[in-house]
């Protein structure tokens, strides 16, 4: 399983080189899972596998009417996107001893 989770969408288009992206609704999904990372069923919603398309979405990602992604799960962002364990939001400057 990879760390980098990869697109499912509800619908797929054909891009001018050939090959195949993301329309519709956009999900993250870990490659060899049947499921996304928000909690839905891969074959129950009929949501596409995207393997080769990464999952580089964030909150402040404006989505507009020429591209083929037209929504984004803001909970699947919201997993994705969450703050790293290796950075803090806070800095000890003077710690006691």
């Amino acid at each position: 399983m990879t760390s980098r989770p990869a697109v499912a969408a509800s619908g797929e288009e054909t891009g001018p080189d050939g090959v195949r992206e993301p329309a519709g609704e956009a999900h993250a999904w870990q490659p060899g899972q049947n499921s996304t990372v928000c909690g839905l069923q891969l074959s129950r919603t009929r949501l596409r596998r995207f393997p080769h398309v990464p999952f580089d979405y964030t909150s402040t990602d404006q989505l507009t009417e020429a591209d083929p992604v037209r929504h984004l799960c803001p909970r699947c962002v919201a997993a994705v996107g969450g703050r790293r364990r290796q950075e803090k939001s806070w800095v000890r400057h003077a710690p006691r001893p």
